[in-house]
Protein backbone atom coordinates (compact mmCIF):
# COMPACT_ATOMS: atom_id res chain seq x y z
CA UNK A 1 0.00 0.00 0.00
CA UNK A 2 2.88 2.40 0.78
CA UNK A 3 4.36 1.66 -2.64
CA UNK A 4 1.04 2.40 -4.34
CA UNK A 5 0.62 5.65 -2.39
CA UNK A 6 4.15 6.69 -3.35
CA UNK A 7 3.48 5.97 -7.02
CA UNK A 8 0.15 7.81 -6.90
CA UNK A 9 1.83 10.91 -5.46
CA UNK A 10 4.44 10.72 -8.21
CA UNK A 11 1.68 10.54 -10.81
CA UNK A 12 0.03 13.63 -9.31
CA UNK A 13 3.26 15.53 -9.99
CA UNK A 14 3.77 13.90 -13.41
CA UNK A 15 0.23 13.47 -14.84
CA UNK A 16 1.57 12.63 -18.28
CA UNK A 17 2.86 9.30 -16.91
CA UNK A 18 0.65 6.25 -16.46
CA UNK A 19 0.55 4.68 -13.01
CA UNK A 20 1.86 1.37 -14.39
CA UNK A 21 4.85 3.12 -15.96
CA UNK A 22 5.73 4.70 -12.61
CA UNK A 23 5.39 1.37 -10.76
CA UNK A 24 7.79 -0.27 -13.24
CA UNK A 25 10.28 2.64 -13.14
CA UNK A 26 10.42 2.47 -9.35
CA UNK A 27 10.90 -1.32 -9.37
CA UNK A 28 7.64 -2.14 -7.56
CA UNK A 29 6.39 -4.44 -10.37
CA UNK A 30 7.69 -5.84 -13.65
CA UNK A 31 6.34 -5.25 -17.14
CA UNK A 32 5.26 -8.92 -17.19
CA UNK A 33 3.20 -8.38 -14.02
CA UNK A 34 1.40 -5.49 -15.70
CA UNK A 35 0.65 -7.57 -18.79
CA UNK A 36 -0.99 -10.26 -16.64
CA UNK A 37 -3.00 -7.65 -14.74
CA UNK A 38 -4.12 -6.00 -17.98
CA UNK A 39 -5.38 -9.35 -19.29
CA UNK A 40 -7.41 -9.96 -16.13
CA UNK A 41 -8.77 -6.41 -16.24
CA UNK A 42 -9.75 -6.76 -19.90
CA UNK A 43 -11.68 -9.95 -19.11
CA UNK A 44 -13.52 -8.29 -16.21
CA UNK A 45 -14.43 -5.26 -18.33
CA UNK A 46 -15.78 -7.50 -21.09
CA UNK A 47 -17.96 -9.43 -18.62
CA UNK A 48 -19.18 -6.20 -17.00
CA UNK A 49 -20.01 -4.65 -20.38
CA UNK A 50 -21.92 -7.74 -21.45
CA UNK A 51 -24.01 -7.54 -18.29
CA UNK A 52 -24.70 -3.80 -18.75
CA UNK A 53 -25.69 -4.39 -22.40
CA UNK A 54 -28.19 -7.02 -21.27
CA UNK A 55 -29.61 -4.64 -18.66
CA UNK A 56 -29.90 -1.82 -21.20
CA UNK A 57 -31.78 -4.05 -23.64
CA UNK A 58 -34.11 -5.18 -20.87
CA UNK A 59 -34.73 -1.62 -19.71
CA UNK A 60 -35.42 -0.48 -23.29
CA UNK A 61 -38.17 -3.13 -23.45
CA UNK A 62 -39.60 -1.80 -20.17
CA UNK A 63 -38.30 -4.65 -18.06
CA UNK A 64 -35.89 -4.49 -15.16
CA UNK A 65 -32.31 -5.73 -15.24
CA UNK A 66 -31.90 -9.52 -15.04
CA UNK A 67 -31.11 -9.58 -11.33
CA UNK A 68 -33.51 -6.86 -10.23
CA UNK A 69 -37.10 -7.79 -11.18
CA UNK A 70 -39.85 -5.29 -10.57
CA UNK A 71 -42.10 -2.77 -12.28
CA UNK A 72 -40.56 0.04 -14.31
CA UNK A 73 -40.42 3.35 -12.44
CA UNK A 74 -41.01 6.82 -13.77
CA UNK A 75 -39.07 10.01 -13.37
CA UNK A 76 -40.54 12.87 -11.32
CA UNK A 77 -43.15 14.81 -13.26
CA UNK A 78 -44.06 11.75 -15.32
CA UNK A 79 -46.94 9.40 -14.61
CA UNK A 80 -45.90 6.16 -12.96
CA UNK A 81 -46.77 2.74 -14.34
CA UNK A 82 -49.95 0.96 -13.35
CA UNK A 83 -50.42 0.33 -9.64
CA UNK A 84 -50.64 -3.39 -10.26
CA UNK A 85 -47.18 -3.57 -8.71
CA UNK A 86 -48.22 -1.61 -5.61
CA UNK A 87 -46.08 -2.41 -2.65
CA UNK A 88 -43.66 -4.42 -4.78
CA UNK A 89 -40.13 -4.52 -3.47
CA UNK A 90 -36.91 -4.79 -5.44
CA UNK A 91 -34.21 -6.85 -3.76
CA UNK A 92 -30.57 -7.37 -4.64
CA UNK A 93 -28.18 -10.21 -3.87
CA UNK A 94 -27.21 -8.63 -0.54
CA UNK A 95 -30.79 -8.73 0.68
CA UNK A 96 -31.08 -4.92 0.76
CA UNK A 97 -34.46 -3.59 -0.33
CA UNK A 98 -35.81 -0.45 -1.93
CA UNK A 99 -39.56 -0.22 -2.35
CA UNK A 100 -40.76 0.42 -5.90
CA UNK A 101 -42.91 3.53 -6.33
CA UNK A 102 -46.61 3.07 -6.96
CA UNK A 103 -48.90 5.29 -9.01
CA UNK A 104 -49.10 8.79 -7.54
CA UNK A 105 -45.73 8.81 -5.76
CA UNK A 106 -44.12 11.00 -8.43
CA UNK A 107 -47.01 13.44 -8.23
CA UNK A 108 -46.83 13.44 -4.42
CA UNK A 109 -43.12 14.24 -4.46
CA UNK A 110 -43.71 16.96 -7.04
CA UNK A 111 -46.40 18.59 -4.87
CA UNK A 112 -44.21 18.42 -1.75
CA UNK A 113 -41.21 19.99 -3.43
CA UNK A 114 -43.29 22.61 -5.23
CA UNK A 115 -44.99 23.67 -1.99
CA UNK A 116 -41.67 23.79 -0.13
CA UNK A 117 -40.06 25.86 -2.87
CA UNK A 118 -43.00 28.30 -2.83
CA UNK A 119 -42.42 28.76 0.91
CA UNK A 120 -38.82 29.79 0.25
CA UNK A 121 -37.20 26.59 1.50
CA UNK A 122 -33.64 25.98 0.34
CA UNK A 123 -33.50 22.39 1.68
CA UNK A 124 -36.30 19.86 2.05
CA UNK A 125 -35.85 16.85 4.37
CA UNK A 126 -37.89 13.65 3.95
CA UNK A 127 -37.44 11.87 7.27
CA UNK A 128 -38.64 8.32 7.91
CA UNK A 129 -40.71 8.25 11.09
CA UNK A 130 -41.10 12.04 11.12
CA UNK A 131 -42.68 14.87 9.20
CA UNK A 132 -41.41 17.05 6.40
CA UNK A 133 -38.74 19.50 7.56
CA UNK A 134 -37.77 22.65 5.67
CA UNK A 135 -34.66 24.79 5.94
CA UNK A 136 -35.67 28.37 5.24
CA UNK A 137 -33.09 31.19 5.46
CA UNK A 138 -30.79 28.81 7.32
CA UNK A 139 -33.32 27.68 9.95
CA UNK A 140 -34.65 24.09 9.98
CA UNK A 141 -38.30 23.72 11.04
CA UNK A 142 -41.06 21.13 10.82
CA UNK A 143 -43.71 21.68 8.17
CA UNK A 144 -47.38 21.12 8.86
CA UNK A 145 -47.65 17.69 7.28
CA UNK A 146 -48.37 14.20 8.50
CA UNK A 147 -45.47 12.00 9.49
CA UNK A 148 -43.90 9.74 6.87
CA UNK A 149 -43.57 6.02 7.38
CA UNK A 150 -40.33 4.38 6.30
CA UNK A 151 -42.19 2.78 3.39
CA UNK A 152 -43.59 6.13 2.21
CA UNK A 153 -40.16 7.76 2.22
CA UNK A 154 -38.72 4.77 0.35
CA UNK A 155 -41.33 5.02 -2.38
CA UNK A 156 -41.01 8.81 -2.71
CA UNK A 157 -37.23 8.52 -2.99
CA UNK A 158 -37.53 5.69 -5.51
CA UNK A 159 -39.90 7.78 -7.65
CA UNK A 160 -37.10 10.34 -8.15
CA UNK A 161 -34.49 7.79 -9.23
CA UNK A 162 -33.72 6.05 -12.49
CA UNK A 163 -33.24 2.28 -12.38
CA UNK A 164 -29.46 2.67 -12.51
CA UNK A 165 -29.56 5.18 -9.64
CA UNK A 166 -31.71 2.84 -7.56
CA UNK A 167 -29.13 0.10 -8.07
CA UNK A 168 -26.40 2.46 -6.90
CA UNK A 169 -28.38 3.44 -3.79
CA UNK A 170 -28.92 -0.21 -2.88
CA UNK A 171 -25.27 -1.02 -3.50
CA UNK A 172 -23.62 2.04 -1.90
CA UNK A 173 -26.19 3.04 0.71
CA UNK A 174 -26.27 6.65 -0.53
CA UNK A 175 -26.41 8.64 -3.74
CA UNK A 176 -26.06 12.25 -4.94
CA UNK A 177 -28.16 13.23 -7.94
CA UNK A 178 -29.91 16.15 -9.63
CA UNK A 179 -33.21 16.21 -11.46
CA UNK A 180 -35.76 18.61 -12.95
CA UNK A 181 -39.46 18.81 -12.11
CA UNK A 182 -41.49 20.25 -14.94
CA UNK A 183 -43.16 23.47 -13.83
CA UNK A 184 -41.35 23.39 -10.46
CA UNK A 185 -37.60 23.65 -11.00
CA UNK A 186 -34.31 21.86 -10.55
CA UNK A 187 -33.17 20.05 -7.40
CA UNK A 188 -29.96 18.54 -6.08
CA UNK A 189 -30.63 15.59 -3.82
CA UNK A 190 -28.94 13.11 -1.53
CA UNK A 191 -30.68 9.89 -0.53
CA UNK A 192 -29.15 7.63 2.09
CA UNK A 193 -29.87 4.56 4.18
CA UNK A 194 -30.16 5.03 7.94
CA UNK A 195 -31.46 3.06 10.92
CA UNK A 196 -35.16 3.40 10.06
CA UNK A 197 -34.87 3.01 6.30
CA UNK A 198 -34.12 5.72 3.75
CA UNK A 199 -34.01 9.50 4.16
CA UNK A 200 -33.49 12.17 1.54
CA UNK A 201 -32.58 15.85 1.36
CA UNK A 202 -33.55 17.95 -1.66
CA UNK A 203 -31.92 21.32 -2.34
CA UNK A 204 -33.61 23.82 -4.61
CA UNK A 205 -31.37 25.03 -7.46
CA UNK A 206 -31.86 28.01 -9.72
CA UNK A 207 -33.24 26.89 -13.07
CA UNK A 208 -31.16 29.54 -14.84
CA UNK A 209 -27.48 30.35 -14.26
CA UNK A 210 -27.42 33.09 -11.59
CA UNK A 211 -25.75 36.49 -11.78
CA UNK A 212 -23.53 38.06 -9.12
CA UNK A 213 -26.17 40.74 -8.56
CA UNK A 214 -28.96 38.20 -8.03
CA UNK A 215 -26.84 36.52 -5.34
CA UNK A 216 -26.17 39.80 -3.54
CA UNK A 217 -22.47 39.56 -4.34
CA UNK A 218 -20.41 42.70 -5.02
CA UNK A 219 -19.96 43.46 -8.72
CA UNK A 220 -16.23 43.83 -8.04
CA UNK A 221 -15.98 40.01 -7.94
CA UNK A 222 -16.37 40.07 -11.72
CA UNK A 223 -12.69 41.01 -11.99
CA UNK A 224 -11.78 37.51 -10.81
CA UNK A 225 -13.24 36.07 -14.02
CA UNK A 226 -10.79 38.05 -16.18
CA UNK A 227 -7.82 35.74 -15.59
CA UNK A 228 -6.67 33.49 -18.42
CA UNK A 229 -4.23 31.46 -16.31
CA UNK A 230 -3.98 30.55 -12.64
CA UNK A 231 -6.45 29.54 -9.95
CA UNK A 232 -9.28 31.27 -8.08
CA UNK A 233 -10.79 29.44 -5.08
CA UNK A 234 -14.27 29.91 -3.61
CA UNK A 235 -14.39 28.57 -0.05
CA UNK A 236 -16.62 28.34 2.99
CA UNK A 237 -18.55 25.86 5.13
CA UNK A 238 -21.24 23.56 3.74
CA UNK A 239 -24.38 25.35 2.59
CA UNK A 240 -22.78 28.78 2.21
CA UNK A 241 -23.43 29.09 -1.53
CA UNK A 242 -20.01 28.17 -2.93
CA UNK A 243 -21.33 26.25 -5.92
CA UNK A 244 -23.83 29.02 -6.71
CA UNK A 245 -21.07 31.64 -6.65
CA UNK A 246 -18.98 29.45 -8.97
CA UNK A 247 -22.00 29.13 -11.27
CA UNK A 248 -22.38 32.93 -11.42
CA UNK A 249 -18.70 33.31 -12.34
CA UNK A 250 -18.99 30.63 -15.04
CA UNK A 251 -22.10 32.38 -16.36
CA UNK A 252 -20.19 35.65 -16.65
CA UNK A 253 -17.30 34.03 -18.54
CA UNK A 254 -19.80 32.23 -20.79
CA UNK A 255 -21.38 35.56 -21.73
CA UNK A 256 -18.21 37.56 -22.29
CA UNK A 257 -15.47 35.29 -23.66
CA UNK A 258 -15.11 32.95 -26.62
CA UNK A 259 -13.45 29.96 -24.98
CA UNK A 260 -13.93 26.33 -23.96
CA UNK A 261 -15.26 25.87 -20.40
CA UNK A 262 -15.03 22.37 -18.92
CA UNK A 263 -16.74 21.73 -15.58
CA UNK A 264 -16.25 18.67 -13.35
CA UNK A 265 -19.01 18.38 -10.74
CA UNK A 266 -20.68 15.86 -8.44
CA UNK A 267 -23.49 16.20 -9.25
CA UNK A 268 -24.07 18.77 -12.01
CA UNK A 269 -26.19 21.48 -10.42
CA UNK A 270 -26.71 24.54 -12.62
CA UNK A 271 -26.98 23.78 -16.34
CA UNK A 272 -24.94 26.18 -18.49
CA UNK A 273 -26.08 26.30 -22.14
CA UNK A 274 -23.21 27.27 -24.45
CA UNK A 275 -23.39 30.98 -25.21
CA UNK A 276 -20.24 32.70 -26.47
CA UNK A 277 -18.27 29.82 -24.94
CA UNK A 278 -18.43 26.10 -25.55
CA UNK A 279 -19.51 24.64 -22.19
CA UNK A 280 -19.06 20.95 -21.41
CA UNK A 281 -20.23 19.70 -18.00
CA UNK A 282 -19.07 16.33 -16.64
CA UNK A 283 -20.52 14.51 -13.65
CA UNK A 284 -17.77 12.78 -11.65
CA UNK A 285 -18.87 9.21 -11.05
CA UNK A 286 -21.23 9.25 -14.06
CA UNK A 287 -19.49 10.72 -17.11
CA UNK A 288 -16.04 10.03 -15.68
CA UNK A 289 -14.70 7.84 -12.87
CA UNK A 290 -13.52 10.65 -10.58
CA UNK A 291 -12.49 14.29 -10.34
CA UNK A 292 -8.85 13.27 -10.75
CA UNK A 293 -9.53 11.10 -13.81
CA UNK A 294 -11.48 13.93 -15.45
CA UNK A 295 -8.71 16.41 -14.67
CA UNK A 296 -6.07 14.18 -16.23
CA UNK A 297 -8.22 13.98 -19.34
CA UNK A 298 -8.97 17.71 -19.28
CA UNK A 299 -5.34 18.58 -19.92
CA UNK A 300 -5.75 16.93 -23.35
CA UNK A 301 -9.23 18.31 -24.14
CA UNK A 302 -8.18 21.87 -25.03
CA UNK A 303 -10.07 23.72 -22.27
CA UNK A 304 -9.42 27.38 -21.50
CA UNK A 305 -11.36 27.35 -18.23
CA UNK A 306 -11.60 24.34 -15.90
CA UNK A 307 -14.20 24.41 -13.13
CA UNK A 308 -13.80 21.87 -10.30
CA UNK A 309 -16.83 21.43 -8.05
CA UNK A 310 -14.68 20.46 -5.06
CA UNK A 311 -11.00 19.89 -4.35
CA UNK A 312 -11.50 16.67 -2.38
CA UNK A 313 -8.12 14.99 -2.21
CA UNK A 314 -4.39 15.25 -2.80
CA UNK A 315 -4.51 14.05 -6.40
CA UNK A 316 -7.26 16.48 -7.38
CA UNK A 317 -5.45 19.39 -5.71
CA UNK A 318 -2.17 18.44 -7.40
CA UNK A 319 -3.75 18.16 -10.85
CA UNK A 320 -5.64 21.44 -10.39
CA UNK A 321 -2.39 23.23 -9.55
CA UNK A 322 -0.71 21.62 -12.57
CA UNK A 323 -3.55 22.81 -14.83
CA UNK A 324 -3.27 26.34 -13.43
CA UNK A 325 0.48 26.31 -14.03
CA UNK A 326 0.21 25.07 -17.61
CA UNK A 327 -1.90 27.86 -19.09
CA UNK A 328 -5.44 27.12 -17.87
CA UNK A 329 -7.76 29.24 -15.73
CA UNK A 330 -9.02 27.07 -12.86
CA UNK A 331 -12.05 27.86 -10.70
CA UNK A 332 -12.62 25.53 -7.75
CA UNK A 333 -14.24 25.27 -4.32
CA UNK A 334 -12.89 24.05 -1.00
CA UNK A 335 -14.47 23.46 2.43
CA UNK A 336 -12.40 25.94 4.46
CA UNK A 337 -13.56 28.88 6.56
CA UNK A 338 -11.08 31.60 5.62
CA UNK A 339 -8.34 32.49 3.18
CA UNK A 340 -5.36 31.57 5.37
CA UNK A 341 -6.82 28.15 6.24
CA UNK A 342 -7.45 27.58 2.54
CA UNK A 343 -3.77 28.05 1.70
CA UNK A 344 -2.67 25.92 4.65
CA UNK A 345 -5.12 23.16 3.65
CA UNK A 346 -3.79 23.11 0.09
CA UNK A 347 -0.18 22.87 1.27
CA UNK A 348 -0.94 20.46 4.13
CA UNK A 349 -2.54 17.96 1.75
CA UNK A 350 0.95 17.05 0.51
CA UNK A 351 3.66 15.06 2.31
CA UNK A 352 6.03 17.27 4.30
CA UNK A 353 8.95 16.62 1.95
CA UNK A 354 6.95 18.05 -0.97
CA UNK A 355 5.49 21.09 0.76
CA UNK A 356 8.35 23.45 -0.14
CA UNK A 357 7.78 22.85 -3.84
CA UNK A 358 4.01 23.15 -3.37
CA UNK A 359 4.42 26.53 -1.65
CA UNK A 360 6.35 27.79 -4.66
CA UNK A 361 3.74 26.42 -7.10
CA UNK A 362 0.88 27.92 -5.11
CA UNK A 363 2.56 31.32 -4.77
CA UNK A 364 2.88 31.47 -8.55
CA UNK A 365 -0.47 29.98 -9.64
CA UNK A 366 -3.01 31.14 -7.04
CA UNK A 367 -4.75 34.39 -8.02
CA UNK A 368 -7.40 34.91 -5.34
CA UNK A 369 -9.37 33.27 -2.54
CA UNK A 370 -13.01 34.22 -1.92
CA UNK A 371 -14.34 32.88 1.41
CA UNK A 372 -18.02 33.37 2.08
CA UNK A 373 -20.81 32.85 4.61
CA UNK A 374 -24.56 33.30 4.25
CA UNK A 375 -25.86 35.57 7.01
CA UNK A 376 -29.52 36.09 8.14
CA UNK A 377 -30.83 39.54 7.26
CA UNK A 378 -32.88 41.85 9.48
CA UNK A 379 -34.00 44.38 6.83
CA UNK A 380 -35.82 41.86 4.61
CA UNK A 381 -36.44 38.13 4.62
CA UNK A 382 -33.52 36.00 3.52
CA UNK A 383 -29.75 35.77 3.83
CA UNK A 384 -26.91 37.84 2.43
CA UNK A 385 -23.32 36.81 1.69
CA UNK A 386 -20.49 38.09 3.88
CA UNK A 387 -17.10 37.71 2.24
CA UNK A 388 -13.39 37.55 2.89
CA UNK A 389 -11.25 38.29 -0.17
CA UNK A 390 -7.54 37.61 -0.58
CA UNK A 391 -5.75 38.79 -3.72
CA UNK A 392 -2.38 37.20 -4.39
CA UNK A 393 0.11 39.96 -5.16
CA UNK A 394 3.90 39.81 -4.97
CA UNK A 395 3.97 40.40 -1.20
CA UNK A 396 1.37 37.69 -0.48
CA UNK A 397 3.17 35.31 -2.83
CA UNK A 398 6.40 35.81 -0.87
CA UNK A 399 4.60 35.05 2.42
CA UNK A 400 3.26 31.79 0.97
CA UNK A 401 6.64 30.76 -0.43
CA UNK A 402 8.54 31.67 2.75
CA UNK A 403 6.17 29.72 5.05
CA UNK A 404 4.80 32.90 6.66
CA UNK A 405 1.10 32.37 6.03
CA UNK A 406 0.36 33.45 9.61
CA UNK A 407 1.13 37.02 8.46
CA UNK A 408 -1.37 36.95 5.58
CA UNK A 409 -4.35 37.84 7.76
CA UNK A 410 -2.88 41.22 8.73
CA UNK A 411 -2.01 41.85 5.06
CA UNK A 412 -5.66 41.26 4.12
CA UNK A 413 -6.82 43.65 6.85
CA UNK A 414 -4.64 46.46 5.48
CA UNK A 415 -5.05 45.53 1.81
CA UNK A 416 -8.16 47.54 0.93
CA UNK A 417 -6.29 49.33 -1.87
CA UNK A 418 -5.72 45.93 -3.50
CA UNK A 419 -9.36 44.86 -3.11
CA UNK A 420 -8.75 42.72 -0.01
CA UNK A 421 -10.81 42.59 3.19
CA UNK A 422 -11.44 40.28 6.14
CA UNK A 423 -14.75 38.58 6.90
CA UNK A 424 -15.06 40.86 9.95
CA UNK A 425 -14.70 43.96 7.77
CA UNK A 426 -17.47 42.68 5.50
CA UNK A 427 -19.67 41.99 8.54
CA UNK A 428 -19.05 45.52 9.85
CA UNK A 429 -20.29 46.98 6.57
CA UNK A 430 -23.44 44.83 6.67
CA UNK A 431 -24.15 45.89 10.28
CA UNK A 432 -23.55 49.57 9.49
CA UNK A 433 -25.93 49.41 6.51
CA UNK A 434 -28.68 47.86 8.66
CA UNK A 435 -28.75 44.56 6.79
CA UNK A 436 -27.68 42.26 9.63
CA UNK A 437 -27.61 42.56 13.42
CA UNK A 438 -24.47 43.10 15.45
CA UNK A 439 -25.29 39.95 17.44
CA UNK A 440 -25.31 37.92 14.23
CA UNK A 441 -21.99 39.44 13.18
CA UNK A 442 -20.44 38.57 16.55
CA UNK A 443 -21.68 35.00 16.24
CA UNK A 444 -19.98 34.54 12.88
CA UNK A 445 -16.78 36.57 13.32
CA UNK A 446 -13.59 34.66 14.06
CA UNK A 447 -11.99 37.70 15.69
CA UNK A 448 -14.87 39.30 17.59
CA UNK A 449 -12.91 42.38 18.72
CA UNK A 450 -12.87 43.50 15.08
CA UNK A 451 -16.67 43.87 15.05
CA UNK A 452 -16.90 47.59 15.73
CA UNK A 453 -20.10 48.55 13.88
CA UNK A 454 -23.29 48.94 15.90
CA UNK A 455 -21.51 49.66 19.18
Amino acid sequence: MDQLNQATREQGLSPEKRLGQILVEQGFVTAKDLEKLAAVQKDLIAKHQARKDAELKAETRGAGPPDAPGPKTSAPGQKADSASGAGAVEQDSLGLTLASPVEGDSESLSRLLSSARDRGASDIHLHAGGGLRLRTHGVLSEAETHGFSADEVERLVASALTRVQKEELRREGEIDFCFDLEGVGRFRANAYRQQRGFDAVFRSISAEPPTLDELGLPSDLARFTNFHQGMVLVTGPAGCGKSTTLAAMVNLINQEREEHILTIEDPIEVIHPSQRCIVNQRHAGRHTQSFARALRGALREDPDVIVIGELRDLETISLAMTAAETGHFVLASLHTNNAVRTINRMIGAFPSNEQGQVRTMLSESLRAVISQRLVPRIDVEGRIPALEVLVINKAIGNLIREEKTVQIRSSIQTGKAHGMFLLEQSLNELVASGKISRETALGIAEEKKLITAGV
